[in-house]
C-alpha cells in the first residue's frame, strides 16, 4: 500500500507539471517628459534719493523790499527803519522717491515617467488538448493538496496513540 501511495503521488505531480502556461504581460519602460514652466514675481520696495540742482539767484535793488524766488524756496528781504530783516521759506518738496523693483524669477521643472506596457500575445489560441491538459493539472493539484491533508491528518492521529 505504502508503494501504490507513493506511486500515486509521483503520478500526480508529474500530471501537474505537464500543464500549459498562460500568457504574461511584459512591461517594458516608455518615455514621457513633461515640462512644467514656474513664473514667480518679486516685488523690492526700495527708496532713491533725488539730488536737487544748484540754483543761485542774485538781485541788486534800490528799493527797500527784495524778493527771489525759484522751484524750492522763496526769499524776502526788506530795509526798515536802517535794520535788514531777510526771511527764507522752503517749499514742500518730497525729495525721496520709493521705488518699487519687480524682479520676475523663471523656474522650469522637467518630468519625466518612463512606463511602458507591453503583451506579448501568442499566434494562436490554445488547442482542445492544451486546455484539457490545463484542467487535468489544475484538479490534479487540488486532489494532491487534499490527499496530502488527508495524510497529515491521519499522520498525526495515529501519532498520539
Amino acid at each position: 500500500m505504502k508503494y501504490f501511495s507513493l506511486q500515486l503521488s509521483l503520478a500526480m505531480l508529474l500530471v501537474a507539471a505537464s500543464a500549459c502556461g498562460a500568457v504574461r504581460p511584459v512591461i517594458q519602460p516608455t518615455d514621457s517628459t513633461r515640462v512644467e514652466v514656474r513664473y514667480e514675481t518679486r516685488t523690492v520696495h526700495d527708496t532713491a534719493f533725488v539730488e536737487l540742482p544748484v540754483i543761485v539767484e542774485r538781485i541788486a535793488t534800490l528799493d527797500t523790499l527784495s524778493q527771489l524766488e525759484n522751484d524750492y524756496a522763496k526769499s524776502d528781504a526788506i530795509v526798515s527803519a536802517g535794520i535788514l530783516s531777510h526771511s527764507l521759506e522752503t517749499k514742500p518738496v518730497k525729495l525721496p522717491v520709493k521705488i518699487n523693483r519687480v524682479t520676475v524669477y523663471k523656474d522650469s521643472l522637467v518630468y519625466r515617467d518612463r512606463v511602458v506596457k507591453e503583451t506579448i500575445e501568442i499566434e494562436k489560441k490554445l488547442s482542445a488538448w492544451q486546455s484539457f491538459r490545463m484542467l487535468v493539472g489544475s484538479i490534479t493539484m487540488l486532489l494532491a493538496a487534499i490527499w496530502v491533508g488527508v495524510r497529515l491528518v491521519f499522520f498525526f492521529k495515529s501519532a498520539k496513540k
